[in-house]
């Protein structure tokens, strides 16, 4: 597939809005494998290619394990994901998935409140919006895969 176009020279003050958002992720204090085994969840149920190669190569880059990454679509099942990211798990996937959910339950939002801060349960929620967001950038303008290298980002 060839991109069809260049979002970000098109839009400018809207893509330095998501650099913006991206950039608050970033520096939140949130751990960085967690936040890419968001980004990688997200972008697998939205199927957005670009984005899991990314993600998929800078989680790599920060020394996620192969094991961890080819598993993170029957994560319930794996035993190699902690408490707290079982949790941001199961959040981005409600999240992501909120359209057809009614809503998140209490039940869920307990968990995660057991695992995450009120502030970092907010940062959470922005970081899955972020990827979200860029998963629906990249889908419809059809971002190409395969070119990505590791701390690009400034390029997408």
């Amino acid at each position: 597939m060839t991109q069809r176009l260049d979002y970000g020279a098109l839009a400018p003050a809207a893509m330095q809005a998501m650099i913006a958002l991206q950039r608050h992720v970033e520096n939140s204090g949130l751990e960085p494998p967690l936040l890419e085994l968001v980004k990688m969840r997200a972008s697998q149920i939205n199927g957005c290619a670009y984005c899991l190669d990314m993600h998929s190569k800078d989680a790599r880059a920060a020394g996620e394990t192969e094991q961890r990454l080819y598993l993170l679509d029957a994560w319930r099942e794996a035993p190699f994901y902690n408490d707290r990211e079982r949790a941001a798990l199961a959040w981005t996937e409600a999240l992501t998935r909120i359209a057809g959910s009614h809503g998140v339950s209490d039940a869920l939002y307990e968990e995660a409140r057991k695992q995450f801060s009120e502030k970092e349960l907010t940062d959470l929620t922005y970081a899955i919006i972020a990827i979200n967001g860029w998963n629906r950038l990249a889908i419809p303008f059809r971002s190409e895969p395969g070119h990505y290298q590791p701390g690009n980002h400034g390029k997408r």
